[in-house]
């Protein structure tokens, strides 16, 4: 058997408890594989480890579809590729996004996220169960791993979280490093990533374990600072400056800094609607996976027990108002939290148990 045999049969066993279990695949259901690619622009553009990284989750996801096919004889299984789209929330080609309402079980393993799309709020229209998947790593499935957390405990501990911030519509973060900001959520309803994705139209990622809301519009003031070694490249600290739900300016950063000033049109500052959504605070997320423990890779870091994240760019999927071709999330390590002044989280430990 070939090396990539070997490693199939390796993972054959999560991927099917992911189908099962996560998903509730049911005889007779029709299943969609979804994966990104890098095109030749792409080539030409990143560099070698990114370009990698992005082959090897196309390859994986590649596997997860064989062993659907193989697994679930009563079921339609199709796969489908599409050149990748660069940033988390940009849209999918038309011919993805139409084929999706075509599905009752999507399983999204790609390098930019479908989750803040509106391709993925049709599909679940449609009826369809969708497990978006981006930046997922093969080793997720291994025992210990985030995949392979006690669901049920999320969903619990989830749920309980949920149950102390509800009423309590201001909320404040600070860490050590030196993020404090306030923003309101009065009106906004908690939402759950809890994995178990069963129900006819419901969404979320895998590996998942977070409690959600986005933020009231124009509200939040104050700075978060993003740590070295949590995002992707990021060796020194970057911080973002938020004044009336809106990043203002981002300090230090390096390369990663450089680029989102870029992006947000900070400098020179730009007043386009596209620079101005893109600037939008979009979410406040509290991760509740106790195996999530990957700083560097966003799914799994915005899962982890005991942090917190907060998103810029696209609220309107997630029951906002700001429309955006963009959704970052940014996660913020052993953080305080409070909620109209009750401390629900101390240096990144939940009080809610």
């Amino acid at each position: 058997m070939s090396a990539i045999g070997v490693y199939k049969e390796k993972i054959r066993q999560a991927v099917i408890n992911m189908f099962k279990v996560n998903m509730g695949v049911k005889p007779g259901e029709k299943i969609l594989v979804i994966t990104d690619y890098p095109d030749s622009k792409h080539w030409l553009e990143y560099d070698g480890e990114k370009l990698s990284d992005i082959v090897k989750r196309s390859v994986l996801t590649r596997l997860v579809y064989e062993i659907a096919k193989e697994s679930f004889k009563d079921n339609v299984v199709e796969f489908i590729v599409y050149p990748c789209t660069g940033r988390h929330g940009v849209e999918p080609p038309d011919y993805v996004a139409e084929k999706m309402k075509q599905f009752d079980v999507i399983v999204a393993i790609t390098s930019f996220s479908l989750t803040h799309t509106n391709a993925r709020v049709e599909a679940n229209k449609a009826g369809a169960r969708v497990a978006s998947m981006p930046l997922f790593l093969a080793e997720m499935f291994e025992p210990g791993g985030p995949m392979a957390a006690d669901y049920s405990y999320i969903d619990r501990i989830s749920k309980k979280l949920v149950e102390k911030l509800t009423g309590k519509p201001t909320i404040r973060v600070v860490t050590e490093a030196g993020t404090d900001i306030t923003l309101s959520v009065e009106g906004r309803k908690w939402g759950i990533d809890s994995g178990i994705l069963v129900e006819k139209g419901t969404f979320g990622n895998l590996p998942a374990g977070e409690v959600y809301i986005a933020p009231l519009e124009g509200t939040a003031n104050g700075k978060f600072v993003v740590e070295p070694k949590w995002y992707p490249g990021l060796e020194v600290p970057m911080v973002f400056y938020v004044e009336k739900g809106e990043v203002v300016k981002i300090e230090g950063g390096g390369k990663v800094g450089d680029y989102y000033r870029e992006l947000l049109g900070l400098e020179p500052k730009k007043e386009e609607p596209i620079y101005k959504a893109r600037r939008n605070i979009a979410e406040l997320g509290i991760g509740t996976n106790p195996n999530a423990k990957r700083p560097d890779n966003i799914l799994e870091a915005e899962k982890i027990m005991g942090t917190v994240h907060i998103a810029i760019g696209d609220s309107a999927h997630i029951g906002g108002k700001v429309e955006a071709d963009l959704h970052q999330d940014f996660v913020l390590p052993k953080p305080d939290l409070y909620a109209d002044g009750v401390k629900l989280m101390d240096k990144g430990k939940l009080l809610v148990e």
